[in-house]
């Protein structure tokens, strides 16, 4: 078998959620985690000079890691750069991950849907091309939120998080409009399933919870070739962290994923 591992790359531990779909579909592969917590949250940076930091850090962990494919769960990275990626490393498959408005408009009954995301997917004109494309005839209302991905964070390091900023954050999401209630929300960030249980204890009244991240492993599997053989011995699972600096919380965390810290 290839020894060459699957890449997931996240500003920070969101992508998780991912990796751990991956490995339920796909347990006989390698993968590498790449944590961009040096540039976390990528909410505050500018577009241009976060296209150039993601397209530059790429040149080196592919040089560094020479993955089969490459995974890319953050929304607000994906919207951003990734077309920028697949023109300048044309050889390399990438996996992206955008909001899921196409399953959303067609699972909601109500036609009321809600995608909850950080501010720059929200804002991206990728995010509202998908709706125009897929979503016209529903309503579909944008929430950019900058303080849960930071709070799933916290909450996944220290197992705390403030649930009334919770049900502060999510309440924008609950629209009612001639009768009808919202009826989906879209998890537009792959930290924000984290913090599901939370949402549904403090939302205002039930919805469904669209979260991609199985959708996003089943795809990165379907550009694999099958894998014959067992692993080879000595070949970890490894998380990278850009910051280099990694705490007794977030090591012991990426323990609980299989995952050693490099």
């Amino acid at each position: 078998m290839t020894e060459r591992p699957i890449l997931m790359f996240d500003s920070g531990i969101g992508g998780l959620t991912v990796l751990r779909e991956a490995r339920v579909l796909m347990p006989d592969r390698r993968f590498v985690y790449v944590a961009d917590d040096a540039a976390f949250p990528y909410g505050a940076w500018e577009e241009p000079a976060l296209n150039a930091h993601i397209l530059g850090l790429f040149g080196a962990l592919l040089e560094k890691f020479q993955p089969e494919i490459s995974v890319i769960p953050c929304n607000t990275a994906s919207t951003l750069v990734i077309d920028a990626l697949r023109e300048k490393f044309p050889g390399h498959p990438f996996v992206g991950t955008v909001p899921a408005i196409k399953p959303a408009a067609e699972r909601t009954r109500s036609g009321l849907v809600a995608v909850l995301a950080t501010p720059g997917t929200v804002k991206r004109q990728y995010t509202r091309d998908l709706i125009s494309k897929w979503a016209q005839k529903c309503h579909v209302r944008l929430v950019g939120s900058d303080r849960l991905a930071p709070l799933a964070e916290i909450y996944m390091r220290e197992g705390f998080v403030d649930e009334e900023i919770v049900r502060a954050e999510i309440a924008p999401c609950f629209v009612e409009k001639d009768g009808a209630r919202t009826d989906i929300v879209v998890l537009g960030c792959t930290h924000y399933p984290f913090l599901a249980n939370r949402m549904r204890k403090t939302a205002p009244w039930p919805v469904d919870w669209i979260d991609p991240a199985e959708a996003i492993a089943r795809r990165a599997m379907s550009l694999l070739a099958p894998v014959n053989g067992p692993l080879p011995v000595g070949e970890p699972d490894i998380a990278v962290f850009t910051s280099g600096k990694v705490d007794f919380a977030t090591s012991r965390l990426m323990q609980g994923f299989g995952l050693t810290v490099a």
